[in-house]
C-alpha cells in the first residue's frame, strides 16, 4: 500500500485521535474484551484512550491492527452516557450506526476525498455468534490514488458500543471478501 494511502486510511480511522489520552488497556474493563498483540492474524499497531463522547461517562478506547495483506482494522469500544442493549437491531445501535456513518462521510470529505459511495440501506452481518449493523462505503483518494474502501460494523455488547472498521485500498487488489475473511477471524477471537 502506498505511503499516501496508509496516511489517508490512518487519518480516517483515527479521526479524533489528536485528543488521545494515552494507550488503551490490553483488556477493556467494562466489557472484559482482550486486545492481545496478535488478534485473528492481525498485528496490533497502536491503541488509544479517547475522550468521552456524546455525554459518555468514561473515555472510549481504540485498538488499531494491520494484516499482512494490507488491511487496516480499527476496533473501538465506547459508550455515550446511556445503556447500550446487546444486539445490532435495537434503536440505540441503529441511531449510533447512522451517526458513525455520517461522521465517516464528513471525515472523508474533510480529508480531500471525493466520490463518497455507499448503499442506500445498511445490512446485518454476522461473524461468529455476533450480529452487527454493517455497510461498505468507498471514496476516491486524492491525487488519483484509486478508491479507498471501508466496511463499518456496529453492535451493542455488554452495555457498550463495539465498532469495527476495516479499511483497504483498491490499488492493493483487496476486496470485501478479504475484509470478511479477516472479520471471520477477528470477531470470534475477540467476542467470545
Amino acid at each position: 500500500m502506498s505511503r499516501m494511502l496508509v496516511t489517508i486510511l490512518a487519518g480516517l480511522m483515527l479521526a479524533g485521535a489528536a485528543l488521545a489520552q494515552g494507550a488503551a488497556p490490553a483488556t477493556h474493563a467494562g466489557t472484559k474484551l482482550s486486545f492481545p498483540p496478535t488478534l485473528g492474524g492481525a498485528t496490533l499497531q497502536q491503541s488509544f484512550v479517547l475522550p468521552a463522547t456524546g455525554g459518555g461517562r468514561e473515555p472510549g478506547n481504540a485498538w488499531l491492527y494491520a494484516t499482512p495483506n494490507k488491511l487496516q482494522v480499527g476496533i473501538y469500544v465506547y459508550e455515550t452516557g446511556r445503556r447500550v442493549p446487546s444486539s445490532s437491531d435495537n434503536p440505540t445501535v441503529v441511531s449510533q450506526f447512522a451517526n458513525e456513518l455520517l461522521s465517516a462521510e464528513q471525515s472523508i470529505k474533510s480529508n480531500g476525498m471525493a466520490g463518497f459511495e455507499r448503499p442506500a440501506v445498511p445490512s446485518a452481518c454476522r461473524y461468529g455468534t455476533v450480529s452487527f449493523r454493517c455497510i461498505v462505503f468507498s471514496a476516491s483518494a486524492p491525487t488519483g490514488g484509486g478508491r479507498l474502501f471501508s466496511k463499518l460494523l456496529v453492535t451493542g455488547y455488554h452495555d457498550y458500543f463495539v465498532k469495527i472498521r476495516v479499511d483497504w485500498a483498491q490499488t492493493d487488489g483487496r476486496t470485501v471478501g478479504d475484509a470478511d475473511q479477516i472479520l471471520q477471524a477477528i470477531v470470534p477471537a475477540l467476542l467470545r
